[in-house]
């Protein structure tokens, strides 16, 4: 019975913390993954970018939750149009959400130097929860998992992204449909936790000369989701001698506040790894352990695309 009281636990926890809809996953290193939230940021990278993205959060907590992602996204031979592909999985304790989205982009020239892309979001998206939860004999007599189901549903988003050598702004909404993963259509409490409901982000982002061998990148990214509380994220980072960026960030909403602090290094022209820490700071902080996030990115440059680095 204990352990049955932990899973349940669990899973408040994580509904709790998302709000009674579900949301996608959010990173505290989505300035170098926002291909998972806006389809018009296909492409801007004048190369082909391979991302890949391990989130373990809460790590005081038994099967805590986790995330991966993998993006794939490139120009083609018309820099104008940019295609991409998304995969996350997302598993918020014994919730199993699985994100397959195919992303187109265009481009227009606003300015010599600036552009601005529209971007369209197309695929799939498959829930269910453990078997193993729900085999539980406990479980299985309690309504209100008996509510959930193992669906597949499609969905659409689309995205703009306006941005220069030295700043960027985008607006998306990666998901349009609400798609509802319940069994039963009657209108109970329960019926809202399995609802998936649209976001909207906003992000945003300058670089800054510091020096010859120094860069400051501020950031933000905000996110409004129908029923769920506003989410904000402030980033700094500093990137020394094009090769190693240092930097800190805060995530607020009306439920949670986190710090956290992350670093990436540019090992070669091509290949860069990155590590963020996040820890809790509200009143969830005595139940919850830190979150850790593992960042790999592959490009496949072409001299004739890329003359000068990409710092977004």
């Amino acid at each position: 019975m204990r352990g049955v009281k932990n899973k349940i636990t669990l899973l408040i926890l994580c509904i709790s913390s998302i709000g009674y809809t579900q949301q996608l996953p959010q990173f505290t290193q989505y300035m170098f993954n926002t291909i998972s939230i806006n389809p018009a940021y296909a492409g801007s990278r004048k190369t082909l970018s391979i991302v890949g993205l391990h989130r373990n959060q809460w790590t005081g907590i038994q099967r805590g939750p986790e995330t991966q992602t993998l993006s794939v996204h490139s120009p083609l031979r018309n820099d104008k149009i940019g295609i991409g592909l998304s995969v996350i999985r997302d598993a918020p304790g014994f919730e199993n959400y699985l994100y397959i989205y195919g992303d187109f982009s265009y481009s227009i020239n606003i300015t010599e130097t600036t552009k601005l892309a529209f971007g369209f979001k197309g695929g799939v998206t498959h829930y269910n929860l453990d078997q193993e939860f729900l085999n539980d004999p406990d479980v299985t007599q309690d309504p209100f998992f008996g509510n959930y189901a193992n669906r597949l549903n499609p969905n659409i988003g689309a995205g703009l992204y306006l941005n220069s050598n030295a700043w960027y702004v985008g607006l998306s909404a990666p998901r349009i449909l609400n798609t509802d993963n319940n069994r039963t259509t009657e209108t109970t409490s329960v019926e809202y936790v399995a609802l998936e409901r649209v976001s909207y982000y906003f992000t945003g982002g300058y670089v800054f000369d510091l020096s010859t061998n120094a860069k400051l990148k501020p950031s933000i990214l905000l996110k409004a989701t129908n029923g769920a509380p506003l989410s904000m994220d402030v980033n700094a980072n500093v990137l020394l001698y094009n090769k190693l960026w240092l930097g800190g960030s805060y995530r607020y909403n009306k439920d949670t506040a986190s710090v956290g602090a992350l670093a990436d290094f540019q090992i070669t022209k091509q290949f860069r790894v990155g590590y963020a820490y996040e820890h809790f700071i509200s009143d969830l902080r005595p139940y919850i352990g830190a979150t850790h996030e593992i960042l790999l990115m592959y490009e496949l440059f072409n001299e004739k695309r890329v003359r000068s680095p990409r710092f977004f």
